[in-house]
């Protein structure tokens, strides 16, 4: 035991940081990331987003739009530790990314603006941070903005994210007036004079020193409350010390019980290295987060994170650049050297290790292996896929990979010049390796080529990719959104035999279903996470066990096309209460086959409705704007849930069909002189109106 503990503390992992930074559309994830650079050394100039000079937003559409599209890493290295870092992006539409990345972080930087508080996105990212047990502190930004205030960003983290914010610091100014903070764990004030790139320790300002106390008690009550230590110390002693509460915060920061806060502004440069600190100390190293867990035969295993175990990686990113793929993966445990071959376990193909590199988002510089808790790129594997495993071909594991959204909205593509299909055609293969949240179909009716993603602008940043790295001139149909049917009314008793017989073993099945709705019978409504429920009724064996499955199956392939428009049928529940078998020609073909059918008849027979997708907007605008934006949404069959106003400026959430969305950004520029911004977030599907239902009786 003495020996293990040993080896834990003198590990070098226990000097590495694996984090992302979390954030909604410009809180400051990417100014955030530019000053750590900085700071660390990384880079000798202070990027800025406004002049596309970043170093994570490296793509020339993340510079021309202003926005982070694709989760960039970066290395740095502060107070001995190093840190591994992925900028992550704050737009709905690139969630898929933020997953990815978060399946292989130890940690993270929430990032909060001190106006807007907690945002839609920000809810939404922090969700996905939880599901993976992700632990995250807390980084107020922007506090010099008019109408920053951190109190109230701070209750905004407690009422919409049910979390106990422990908040460290306590600002030294207002507004433009903002020059530092108070620490509150050792009592100290920092200080960051103007153009100065760090801070100076000074004594807290008289003017402060009673809140200051005021606060230090509230953090220390709050301790108290969540930690056994921090609350023993407190009772015999009627305080908490720093060293106490400081290995308190850790404790709970790692437990998710409560969010270490701590605030200031990234842009200009003040509370970045408090914020590094906090990183070294409250977030874990790859050592002290659990053994991940994989499966091998239907066997589930652990593997600790150590660099003499057999290895084992996840893919997280592939990405087609000019110089080769880059396919980016974190170790979990293991060493790799270049030149070695490794195992891509779900595709059972070995694959070769050219070169490792660790990354500086669009730079990057070799070494000659990586451990256990690493982040790095490698350049040999040919067809390995984000989510896939790679592992040592002796000791093969499955890991868990990130799941992947399902696309809600496409475009049909097709190049402009018939010479250009081929290449069109390679591009999109490349365009899916690469973001596993798009997909490609020829739809087998029109014939055309269908791009599916997550959002208008998921698509459109797809489309000017294949146009400018491949130098294709393509043409782009409006966008069709993703519309599913469910049963209003279903049917009872409905019989159909399958009898085929053209000479030698023939096909009969005899099958008697009930559909209905889901709902009807108390479960989720469309849309829902639990879109067919299938249940056999039959009593005496009349129809055997196996023959149930291939009945089961036989509906679910039904389902792909309902009968209002080829659309994928949801929310049914289908009873099989009867049926008959032929001694010689009954089989599992046929069972399956006479469901398919059956339930396609029922379908037929039921009265039908058409469901569309509809999305959660939430609107942020001027107040002198408010009256025309609501009126914009009515016509967009937008049904207001919510309106609060705060800072001159109006929140709005409604509910809205996601077919109505489509060029709404530019309308909604229009409308409030550029000022206004939305987000929107995936609610689920609902009746389409103006649409009789399939099946219903004449009036």
């Amino acid at each position: 035991m003495r020996t293990e503990l040993h080896r834990h503390l003198t590990s070098p992992l226990t000097r590495v940081r694996n984090l992302g930074i979390l954030a909604h559309v410009d809180a400051g994830k990417t100014t955030v990331t530019e000053r750590i650079l900085y700071l660390t050394g990384t880079v000798h100039k202070r990027g800025e987003v406004h002049d596309g000079t970043t170093v994570t937003d490296f793509d020339s559409q993340e510079r021309d739009r202003g926005i982070t599209i694709f989760a960039a890493a970066v290395s740095c290295a502060w107070d001995g530790h190093r840190i591994n870092l992925i900028d992550t992006p704050g737009h709905v539409d690139f969630a898929d990314e933020v997953e990815r990345s978060l399946r292989v972080l130890d940690g993270a930087i929430a990032v909060f603006d001190a106006v807007a508080g907690v945002e839609p996105q920000s809810e939404s990212v922090w969700r996905q941070a939880g599901r993976y047990g992700v632990p995250r502190i807390a980084f107020v930004n922007k506090l010099d903005r008019a109408g920053a205030d951190l109190d109230t960003a701070v209750a905004s983290i407690r009422e919409r994210l049910h979390t106990v914010p422990l908040v460290v610091q306590l600002p030294i100014g207002e507004e433009d007036g903002f020059t530092g903070v108070v620490d509150l764990l050792r009592m100290r004030a920092l200080v960051w004079a103007d153009g100065s790139d760090t801070f100076e320790e000074v004594r807290v300002p008289e003017a402060l020193r009673e809140e200051a106390h005021r606060r230090r008690r509230l953090l220390e009550e709050t301790v108290a409350e969540l930690h056994p230590s921090a609350l023993e110390e407190f009772c015999a002693e009627s305080k908490v010390s720093a060293a106490t509460l400081a290995a308190a915060l850790r404790d709970l920061t790692r437990t998710g019980e409560g969010v270490v806060v701590l605030c200031g502004s990234a842009y200009r440069n003040r509370g970045i290295e408090p914020l590094l600190d906090a990183v070294v100390a409250y977030l874990p190293s790859p050592l002290e987060v659990p053994a991940v867990r994989g499966t091998l035969d239907g066997e589930v295993q652990e593997r600790a994170a150590d660099p003499a175990a057999p290895f084992a990686a996840l893919v997280f990113k592939v990405n087609s650049t000019a110089t080769g793929r880059l396919t980016c993966l974190r170790v979990y445990s293991g060493t790799i050297r270049k030149g070695e071959t490794v195992l891509d376990v779900g595709a059972r193909r070995t694959e070769r290790v050219g070169r490792i590199l660790r990354m500086q988002a669009g730079r990057h510089s070799d070494v000659d292996l990586a451990v256990a808790g690493d982040i790095v790129a490698v350049i040999g594997v040919k067809a390995a896929r984000a989510g896939a495993t790679l592992s040592a071909p002796a000791a093969p594991l499955v890991l868990e990979p990130p799941s992947v959204g399902v696309p809600v909205v496409s475009v049909a593509v097709e190049a402009r010049r018939t010479i250009d299909t081929d290449r069109l055609v390679s591009a999109l293969v490349r365009l899916v390796e690469e973001d596993p949240s798009l997909s490609v179909r020829t739809d087998p009716e029109t014939g055309q080529t269908v791009l599916s993603g997550m959002g208008e602008l998921h698509l459109e940043v797809a489309v000017e990719k294949i146009r400018r790295a491949h130098e294709l001139d393509i043409g782009v149909g409006r966008p069709q959104v993703a519309y599913r049917e469910t049963v209003a009314r279903g049917v009872s008793g409905l019989v159909y035999r399958h009898v085929k017989q053209d000479g030698g073993a023939g096909q009969f099945a005899h099958v008697v279903l009930d559909v209905e709705p889901l709902e009807a019978a108390g479960d989720d409504g469309p849309g829902s996470a639990v879109d067919f429920a299938f249940r056999s009724a039959v009593i005496g064996g009349r129809v055997p066990q196996e023959y149930v499955r291939a009945v089961e199956a036989g509906c679910r392939d039904a389902l792909a096309e309902g009968p209002l428009g080829g659309h994928p049928v949801t929310g049914v529940r289908v009873t099989l209460t009867d049926g008959a078998t032929h001694p010689k020609d009954s089989s599992e073909m046929a069972f399956r086959t006479a469901g398919r059918l059956a339930l396609r008849d029922a379908l037929r027979n039921s009265v039908m409705l058409l469901l569309e997708p509809v999305v959660e907007v939430t609107v942020t605008v001027p107040d002198d704007a408010v009256g025309g934006v609501l009126g914009d949404l009515a016509a967009r069959r937008g049904r207001v849930s919510g309106s609060t106003s705060r800072a001159s400026t109006a929140v709005i959430t409604a509910t809205v069909p996601l077919a109505e969305l489509f060029g709404y950004a530019t309308r909604l520029r229009s409308r409030t002189q550029g000022r206004g911004t939305f987000t929107t977030r995936a609610t689920g599907y609902a009746p389409a109106p103006g649409i009789a239902p399939h099946g219903a009786p004449p009036r």
